[in-house]
């Protein structure tokens, strides 16, 4: 197949599905998936395949990459974007609970890491962004369990951009601030020196930028896009 190929994990909806329609105007084919059936009805609309499937899964990542393989024949960006883990009071938090956050952010960058290198270094490159939080950097007791293992995601990010620049294969992070694809109130946005919240057609590009070769030299970082919200250097 000619056509380059982005595989987007949590493409149903939000950011994830944002990505999908800005990817598809470039010119990408798609592989999604969501827990719901909303994957199957954008990949329908897209052109795309799909796999209705949870991140935290690790026989649903499989599925979806060994089902693009076989449809596609090539994987040249994918997008890892996961669900909101558990959150409360910082030391309430049950111990299930800090596992679920683990399960939810941090093993699936490592699992799809470990199906998508053999493929990529086979074909000569690619790139994984993986979707964290503003809140990597600069840790809010809103969301313990998020600030605590997206951070680590960040970590995980720059050792395999270590490991994996030399054979084209670039990942990075994209860290977004509020966004219009939750319910939230106005004063998520009044945080922000933008005073408004990001859309997730904002995000999209955003994380376009990294999946594609416009950013063919940028490997290992950790992109804020988050309406000036943070503040450290």
């Amino acid at each position: 197949m000619d056509k380059k190929v982005c595989l987007i994990i949590g493409g149903g909806r939000g950011m994830g599905a944002a990505t999908a329609r800005e990817m598809h105007q470039r010119g990408y084919a798609l592989a999604l998936m969501s827990p719901s059936e909303t994957c199957e009805q954008l990949a329908a609309e897209l052109g795309g395949i799909a796999h209705r499937g949870a991140a935290e899964n690790g026989g649903d990542l499989a599925a979806i990459t060994e089902k693009t393989m076989a449809h596609y024949g090539r994987i040249d960006a994918a997008l890892i974007h996961v669900g909101g883990p558990p959150k409360g009071d910082l030391l309430d938090i049950a111990d299930e609970d800090w596992d679920k956050a683990n399960q939810m952010i941090i093993k699936p960058v490592v699992r799809m890491a470990k199906h998508l290198t053999p493929i990529m270094e086979a074909q000569g490159g690619g790139s994984i962004v993986n979707i964290t939080t503003f809140s990597s950097f600069e840790p809010s007791l809103t969301f313990p369990t998020s600030s605590v293992y997206r951070v680590g995601v960040s970590s995980f990010t720059k050792l395999y951009s270590d490991r994996y620049a030399d054979k084209n294969i670039r990942m990075n992070c994209l860290l977004p601030g509020f966004t219009d694809s939750l319910d939230l109130p106005q004063k998520f946005a009044d945080m922000a020196p933008m005073k408004r919240l990001a859309t997730a057609e904002e995000q999209a590009k955003a994380a376009a930028f990294l999946l594609t070769d416009d950013s063919s030299f940028i490997t290992g970082q950790s992109l804020r896009s988050d309406g000036g919200l943070t503040r450290h250097m």
